[in-house]
């Protein structure tokens, strides 16, 4: 069963910029479209659209980015034997990834939290990401490491999300979306 759309709109603090993400659920699936208005370094406008397998793995997400000098798009695309591919073509760079991660987006945290229930309760995850760097829209292989720490009695919880040498304890709520990422982005309303 579908659950009704959400609708968060996130304030990305990075490029002091907005999110908006049009989210659907099922049990095991999240399909999302979204808006993205930066001003820094450079302005930019981004569109998006995501969809995941019933594990909550990406299968695809399709970007536009609108900058001064171009107009990209990037069609990412990951099979059903978890091999990945970029406009078309083979990425073996990326095979063994599970997800897509849209630099400065709050929204692609969500289904690693979700798939491992980290928003619920304890455990460490290791990830290798398909990594979208924007807006330009690179793509590259990231190693991530995702920490429940705590879980508060209404039901938000605290994730550590690490890569490299940088973390961050995100707060997420109790649907797995990021209220707060410290640096990075917070949610509106």
């Amino acid at each position: 069963m579908t659950a009704p759309a959400t609708v968060p709109t996130w304030k990305i603090d990075e490029t002091d910029g907005l999110e908006t993400a049009w989210i659907t659920r099922t049990p095991t699936t999240l399909a999302a479209r979204g808006r993205v208005a930066a001003t820094r370094p450079a302005p930019y406008w981004l569109t998006y659209a995501l969809e995941t397998a019933p594990d909550f793995t990406t299968r695809r997400l399709q970007l536009t980015a609108h900058t001064p000098e171009a107009t990209r798009t990037l069609d990412l695309r990951r099979d059903d034997t978890g091999r990945w591919s970029v406009d078309g073509t083979a990425r073996p760079d990326l095979d063994g990834a599970l997800d897509c991660d849209l630099g400065l987006s709050p929204l692609t945290n969500t289904p690693p939290v979700l798939r491992h229930g980290l928003h619920q309760g304890p455990g460490e995850r290791h990830f290798l990401m398909a990594w979208i760097r924007v807006p330009d829209l690179t793509v590259h292989p990231s190693r991530q490491t995702y920490t429940h720490l705590r879980r508060a009695a209404d039901g938000t919880a605290t994730v550590r999300y690490a890569s490299g040498d940088y973390h961050a304890d995100l707060l997420i709520d109790p649907d797995g979306l990021v209220r707060d990422y410290p640096g990075l982005a917070h949610r509106l309303g």
